[in-house]
């Protein structure tokens, strides 16, 4: 199964992430099919860049959110 997660990126302490497609038995921060865009909660407010076409078309190919992903993209709009 294919998940658009969040993968960690950033210094200790100054985390910043990348909206990714990813099998969802890889790890957080392994091997990853596309980068969809970026996540960056340190800003006042949240940085959040994302390729909409590219995140409807996984999802329409059964690409399921991660419940952290569902949550910015429900924050953004």
């Amino acid at each position: 199964m294919v998940r658009i997660r969040l993968r960690r990126t950033g210094l200790k302490g100054q985390a910043s992430y990348r909206v990714v497609v990813a099998d969802k038995e890889s790890p957080r921060d392994g091997r990853f099919i596309e980068i969809l865009g970026s996540y960056n909660p340190r800003t006042e407010p949240f940085t959040l860049i994302i390729k909409e076409d590219r995140v409807y078309d996984w999802m329409s190919k059964g690409a399921q959110p991660s419940d952290s992903v569902v949550q910015l993209f429900t924050a953004r709009a």
